[in-house]
This record gives structure tokens, C-alpha cells and sequence, in this order.
């Protein structure tokens, strides 16, 4: 008798494979420890919670001006989402460790390449928030409050205080990743080297159009503050590639 007809190596017809086994392998790995990292990070959000004082003062520095509220729940709602903030930062290294473990699965990742690319992603969202902070946030926020006047005087809300710093900080934190996505995505086939050095141009428009839009000022200096470090990030992911001979 025949054997059955194969609609892929070894797999029966009839019997449908998955449309996109790499994502479904990636969520599968992530699932298993999917719990460890919940559990994690909310332990780390009680504890930034009770912390949350201090952290309100600290970013209080950059404003100079008392904040206030306009509804019973607002301050307690701006306290969790400080806490969610700093909880982020604090069990960063465990979650892109997670992460890295998790994109292993599908793309074959020696144990070498996930420590090495769970180093540099955390070093570099760090240094992206860190960078935020010191610079665009603080030119921005002494911008921005510089239109008041006697007559014309900031009343500024805690929820909406916390919500402006955090998105800007956590997004400078994100495209600070830059480098890691390229070498990421040349190293396992799915963009490769020379559409990195052939697109420039394309890349420099991009992140013109991202500083428009992730400044907290429209301002030419806070855009460059934000353009000119991303654009480097991108030369250097380049130079990766060419060092470890990545195609």
C-alpha cells in the first residue's frame, strides 16, 4: 500500500501546520516562564510603590513647580504608575533575559548570544532613559514652563506630570535598542546588512519624523538632542555587522 501523501517533511496531509511556527514556538517558550516574570514584576511594583515618595521628589527636580490634582483618586493613580515605571527599570535585566531566552527557541540562539544580547539591551535602554532624563527632559520641561508669566501661571497635574516623564523616558529607553534590533535581525536572516548601508537615507528621514514626534518640544536643539544620538546608534549597528561579518 502507498504511504499517505506529505504536504510538508514528515507531516501527514490534512493535518495543517501552524502559519507562523516561529512566532508560535517564541509565545510557547515566553508562556512557560511567562508567570515567574508576572510574579516579578508586581513584587517590584509593591515595592516601588512604597518608595514612590521619594521617586515623586526626585523627579520633582527637574520641574521646579508644585504639582497638584483635580480628582480624589488622581494622586493614588499617579503613584501606580510611577511604581509600574520603576518596576520596569528594576527587573529590566530579568525580563530581556526572559525575552532573550524565549527568541532562542525559534531562532536558534546560542547561550553565548542571548547573555551577550541581554547585556547589551539592558545597557542600552538604561543609557537611552538615563539620557532622557539628564537632557531632552530637562530642556524640554524648562522649555515648555518658560511660556508662564505672572499672568499666566502652571498648574500642573500629578497624573499628567508622571504620564509626560514616563513615556518620554521609557520611549527614549525603547529606540535606544537600535543597534540590538539590527544585529538581531541580520544575524538570523531576516534583514540583512546591506539593506541597513543601502537605506540611510531612509533611516535619516525616520528618525526625523520619531524626534518630531518623541521630543517633548518641537524645538530644532531637543530634536537634535534626540536625532543625532539615534543616527549614531544606527552607524553602529553597521559597524557591528561588518566587524562580526554579519551579511
Amino acid at each position: 500500500m502507498a504511504d499517505a501523501p506529505l504536504t510538508t517533511i514528515g507531516q501527514p496531509e490534512g493535518q495543517k501546520s501552524a502559519p507562523y511556527p516561529r512566532l508560535v514556538a517564541f509565545a510557547s517558550a515566553l508562556r512557560r516562564q511567562g508567570l515567574f516574570l508576572l510574579l516579578t514584576f508586581l513584587g517590584a511594583t509593591v515595592g516601588a510603590y512604597l518608595l514612590s515618595p521619594k521617586l515623586f521628589a526626585l523627579l520633582q527636580g527637574h520641574l521646579h513647580q508644585k504639582l497638584v490634582f483635580y480628582t480624589v483618586a488622581e494622586p493614588f493613580v499617579a503613584h501606580v504608575k510611577l511604581a509600574v515605571g520603576a518596576a520596569l527599570l528594576a527587573t529590566l535585566p530579568l525580563l530581556a533575559s526572559g525575552l532573550w531566552r524565549a527568541l532562542a527557541v525559534p531562532f536558534k540562539l546560542s547561550r553565548a548570544s542571548q547573555v551577550l544580547f541581554t547585556i547589551c539591551t539592558c545597557l542600552l535602554f538604561y543609557g537611552g532613559a538615563l539620557f532622557c532624563y539628564l537632557l531632552p527632559l530637562s530642556y524640554g520641561i524648562d522649555f515648555l514652563l518658560s511660556f508662564g508669566s505672572a499672568e499666566l501661571r502652571p498648574l500642573i497635574s500629578i497624573d499628567q506630570f508622571v504620564t509626560f516623564v514616563g513615556v518620554f523616558v521609557l520611549s527614549f529607553g525603547l529606540i535606544f535598542e537600535l543597534p540590538v534590533f539590527m544585529v538581531f535581525t541580520a544575524k538570523v536572516g531576516l534583514l540583512p546588512r546591506a539593506l541597513f548601508e543601502r537605506s540611510r537615507r531612509y533611516a535619516i528621514l525616520l528618525i526625523s519624523i520619531v524626534a518630531a514626534l518623541l521630543t517633548p518640544t518641537p524645538d530644532i536643539f531637543n530634536m537634535m538632542l534626540m536625532g543625532l544620538p539615534l543616527y549614531g546608534l544606527y552607524e553602529v549597528g553597521i559597524v557591528i555587522l561588518r566587524i562580526m561579518d554579519v551579511r
